[in-house]
């Protein structure tokens, strides 16, 4: 299958991803920080989490259902194939690596994908992220 974009559009469409304080982080940055609940966004410790309650030893990490490879809704990129299933499996090894890290280190962890942040879960998800700092996670 042939882009439909040119090569200076894909460049720019790819160059606006981010990887960090994505709108759906700063959504959830946004509700912690309204609701008082100390936290650290992107915190520099092994592992990466996205969120960090240092106070109760959890790390969340939330996952792009492509980057990542959700196993609910994840499918194989249509074009340029040979790039992006090596990429995409060693991100899937890079996040099982972080979560062990942060397991050794004590720390409980929390995954949500892109899909649990949109539509009807939004609601649901973020209330049970600013929860997490009142809670034990198993």
């Amino acid at each position: 299958m042939t882009d439909n974009l040119t090569r200076e559009q894909r460049s720019k469409c790819m160059r606006n991803i981010r990887s960090q304080w994505t709108s759906i982080e700063l959504t959830i940055h946004n509700h912690l920080k309204g609701n008082k609940i100390k936290h650290i966004m992107h915190p520099n410790i092994d592992g990466s989490p996205d969120v960090l309650f240092k106070d109760h030893k959890i790390a969340v990490f939330i996952n792009g259902c492509f980057w990542h490879k959700c196993p609910i809704c994840y499918k194989d990129p249509k074009s340029n194939k040979e790039y992006w299933l090596p990429k995409i499996d060693k991100n899937v090894k890079r996040d099982k690596r972080n979560i062990n890290s942060l397991k050794r280190q004590g720390f409980k962890i929390k995954v949500y994908w892109e899909h649990d942040l949109k539509g009807t879960n939004k609601s649901k998800t973020i209330n049970e992220i600013v929860n997490l700092s009142s809670k034990r996670v198993h």
